[in-house]
């Protein structure tokens, strides 16, 4: 939820697009122009989905990039090839772009439930990466009355340096102090929908700037 609900944010204050095309991120990709069976869901999934019955596998075209991780395995893989993806009845192919932050919460229903809960950082290195996190009441429309909140959040690949900012706004019931579970993503760490067993690092955050290095 925090990935897509930030998201969202973006589509409200900078008219942004969630799904779109590869061709909108790899303009100069020629392999990208008439690919209309992939997209990205915002700066991070590539998703896959699978188009035709009784299939176990898809071809997937990985664009230009550092590195490609599978969401479900945690595989590296190069940019800029074709591979053959696992798409298995219960689940469709996902890769994510190195230099991804992507946030992840608890399974929950709706918005507004258990805001205090923990969030998992997945780090998907290979490259610098950022995200905004974006926080609100969870229901109403007291956010376009700036009752919101961003949590800017950089990555430095060199130094393996995480960097939680700041945070900028407040609105009622703001969760003041939040745990940030940070996984760095590899082979078999970091996959699927389930939060990590075991993290890389654990921050608790009270709404000031805290550096940390990831290891």
């Amino acid at each position: 939820m925090p990935y897509i609900y930030s998201l969202a944010w973006k589509v409200t204050s900078e008219n942004y697009t969630i799904q779109r095309p590869l061709v909108m991120d790899w303009r100069t990709e020629p392999n990208t122009w008439n690919l209309g069976d992939e997209f990205m869901f915002g700066p991070a999934i590539l998703v896959n989905p699978v188009l035709k019955a009784d299939v176990t596998k898809r071809n997937v075209y990985l664009p230009a990039a550092p590195a490609w991780y599978d969401f479900w395995t945690g595989k590296s893989l190069k940019g800029s090839q074709d591979v053959e993806a696992d798409a298995p009845l219960e689940r469709m192919p996902l890769f994510v772009r190195a230099g991804s932050i992507v946030p992840m919460g608890p399974q929950i229903e709706y918005a507004a439930q258990d805001p205090g809960g923990p969030i998992e950082l997945r780090i998907y290195r290979g490259a610098d990466g950022k995200f905004d996190l974006y926080e609100d009441a969870g229901d109403g429309y007291e956010y376009e009355k700036d009752e919101h909140a961003v949590i800017p959040i950089r990555w430095d690949d060199h130094t393996g340096t995480l960097t939680i900012g700041a945070r900028e706004g407040s609105f009622p019931g703001i969760v003041e102090h939040r745990r940030f579970r940070v996984v760095l993503v590899a082979d078999g760490r970091g996959v699927g929908v389930d939060v990590t067993d075991a993290a890389n690092a654990e921050i608790s955050y009270d709404g000031k700037e805290v550096p940390a290095t990831i290891k």
